[in-house]
């Protein structure tokens, strides 16, 4: 791997704050994220991925650009990103929770992510959102111009049937040589 290359994998146990607001202080080091909290979150409150097994939260963390909010030492927040991290990322998995909602936070969560060093030049930035479309206009962002040319795999109910603790499927199986669950 070259020196320049950037490695999610890598745990950055001194990262500092990347910015502060307040009582509110956002990171990305990964060792201050509050795996649980992000875990309760996503799996009970979020619409997009419900159900969805510890485990597998943990490895999204292990291999994505994290942003944590907190306020003093309690997370708040969370956003992450999947990037080569030279030509393209997807955000995913943004939310505040409703306590502290309505103060800036997710825009603030945004201009962090946005102007972070490591995400500077990429050719594409994509996301999918029910919700916040007006949030992610402020940043410049636009409905695909050309959804013609975009495809996808998708599984809704891809977290049905697997068990919390282990991520593992008791009860699918796939067709020989067919995966059951993309």
């Amino acid at each position: 791997m070259p020196s320049s290359a950037h490695n999610v994998s890598e745990t950055n146990s001194h990262c500092p704050p990347i910015a502060t607001k307040g009582d509110y202080l956002i990171t990305t080091d990964r060792a201050k994220m509050d795996i649980p909290f992000i875990h309760h979150f996503l799996s009970t409150e979020s619409y997009w991925c419900k159900n969805i097994p510890l485990t597998t939260v943990q490895r999204s963390i292990d291999h994505s650009l994290n942003f944590g909010v907190f306020h003093h030492d309690t997370q708040v927040g969370y956003a992450r990103i999947i990037s080569d991290f030279a030509t393209v990322c997807y955000l995913g998995d943004v939310f505040i929770i409703p306590e502290h909602r309505g103060k800036g936070l997710s825009k603030w969560m945004m201009e962090q992510a946005m102007a972070h060093p490591d995400l500077k030049g990429l050719r594409r930035w994509i996301l999918l959102t029910r919700d916040a479309h007006e949030l992610y206009k402020q940043f410049g962002w636009r409905s695909i111009a050309h959804p013609d040319r975009w495809m996808e795999i998708h599984d809704p109910n891809v977290y049905q049937g697997l068990e919390a603790d282990t991520g593992q499927s008791s009860d699918r199986k796939g067709a020989a040589g067919s995966p059951s669950v993309l």
